[in-house]
């Protein structure tokens, strides 16, 4: 999106923000606007009030909300049919006893986390997310109490993936910018990133689980049951629909990382063809129409085509108010709000690997896409990066956590995250912020202290 000519100073421009955040929640909380429409609503305020011609209002409208649907509906939707047909099929409660049997009962929302950090390393959070939630929400339902002490320690785990470690789009494009090896980037990010879950995400889900009683969303308790008079998918059969699109998605992100380290070339038709297959929509298209083929063995076609449709109509809010959250977030934008910001702190005399989670944490908090936040302060920092001397590969590879740090914290009404997380776990706005916003601002903050920590001792 082109952004258009700040006609603030950054101070009035935050103040802006700041503004448009207390309405939005005032809106939202206080006067119950459904989320959708307050966020449309400040939106258009946000545009007129920072100067964007009125020519240019709804395109930037529109193209916020439509480069955050281009992302999030063919992934949430698809995702949502893989994971009804598991959940129908006995597939997911396989897969659940299965986790259950070998970790043991108390430890099912371990059992969750570990198996997401294994399927976060090559899959996108969002992508991952909807594939598991069937499994979160049949060992909730099993196990009874709050769905949080199920759904963090997994969200969690693809957050964290997400934000620290290659081959996410994040931290490569930050390495690249300031010039980290990639692959000791995939190894400290992988030592920071295990205690960082753990701490941030794996105990606090369970303290959340404690402090806040989120029961079942009302749409899986409402979901079609699995037949008892068919036989349930074996345990490998369920792992394989699970592990197909990562295993093509990884396609994609294996080849790109491939073609950064020069292995291979860009413009290899194959590997073209390979990265096609690997985008996540083409992964979990094809992962779709496996499922029909194996389920279609028990299931007739036509139950399996009601099942589909059925699992689409429960997601449209979501999709709804996730764009219009990237909407938001895109108006902020193109107001140049997070750029205004980051340029006033870019010159405070802090050590590099601090001002760059400082400015990280403000491009986040101003504008809300942890990418563009990550992408952004790399891009900022890396003159002053370059004009430090002393700065081993090691520190490169802190000062890239650290940004990734910064770009996760204080998720919040401007970020599509925020919106996805709460509608599909049924949560109110404020209950959201007491628990998704936390949690996030614990893993980006632990993982900063751990670069910090890193960068002093080595």
């Amino acid at each position: 999106m082109t952004e258009m000519t700040a006609s603030y100073g950054a101070g009035t421009l935050l103040g802006i923000a700041a503004c448009a955040v207390i309405l939005l929640l005032l809106l939202i909380m206080r006067f119950k606007v459904h989320a959708f429409l307050a966020l449309t609503l400040v939106s258009i305020a946000v545009a007129l009030v920072t100067g964007v011609p009125f020519d240019k209002v709804v395109p930037t409208l529109l193209t916020g909300f439509g480069g955050t649907l281009a992302g999030v509906a063919l992934l949430v939707g698809l995702g949502a049919m893989i994971g009804r047909l598991l959940e129908i099929s006995g597939g997911a409660k396989v897969l659940a006893d299965t986790l259950i049997g070998k970790f043991g009962p108390q430890r099912a929302p371990f059992a969750l986390g570990i198996a997401s950090l294994l399927f976060g390393f090559p899959i996108f959070f969002d992508a991952g997310l909807v594939v598991m939630l069937p499994i979160i929400f049949s060992v909730a339902k099993q196990f009874g109490g709050s769905t949080l002490k199920y759904a963090f320690p997994a969200a969690g785990a693809f957050a964290v993936m997400h934000a620290l470690v290659p081959p996410h789009p994040g931290p490569v494009a930050a390495s690249e910018l300031l010039g980290a090896n990639i692959g000791l980037l995939v190894v400290v990010g992988l030592i920071i990133a295990l205690p960082t879950w753990y701490l941030g995400a794996y105990l606090y889900g369970l303290y959340a689980g404690k402090k806040f009683n989120i029961p079942l969303p009302s749409s899986f308790l409402g979901a079609v049951e699995a037949d008892p008079n068919h036989q349930p998918p074996s345990f490998g059969m369920v792992l394989s629909i699970l592990l197909m699109p990562l295993v093509l998605i990884f396609l994609d992100t294996g080849l790109n990382t491939a073609t950064v380290l020069g292995w291979v070339s860009a413009d290899n038709t194959v590997v073209q063809l390979l990265r096609m297959l690997g985008k996540t929509p083409i992964a979990l298209l094809i992962t779709v129409f496996f499922a029909l083929m194996v389920f279609s063995r028990n299931h007739t076609r036509k139950h399996l085509e009601k099942v589909c449709d059925g699992a689409l109509g429960p997601i449209c809010g979501i999709i709804l108010v996730t764009g219009a959250g990237g909407m938001f977030g895109g108006v902020l934008r193109a107001s140049g709000i997070g750029d205004a910001l980051a340029g006033v702190l870019s010159n405070t005399g802090m050590p590099v690997i601090v001002a760059a989670f400082v400015i990280s944490t403000a491009l986040r908090v101003a504008q809300g896409s942890a990418t563009v936040a990550l992408t952004t302060t790399a891009a900022l920092v890396s003159p002053m990066v370059a004009a430090t001397t002393g700065l081993s590969q090691f520190d490169l590879c802190f000062i890239v956590i650290a940004i990734a740090g910064g770009a996760t914290v204080l998720s919040h009404v401007n970020d599509s995250g925020f919106w996805l997380v709460g509608r599909f776990l049924e949560m109110d706005e404020k209950t959201t912020l007491k628990t998704w916003t936390v949690m996030e601002t614990l893993i980006g903050t632990i993982a900063f202290l751990f670069a910090l920590a890193g960068s002093i001792i080595l």
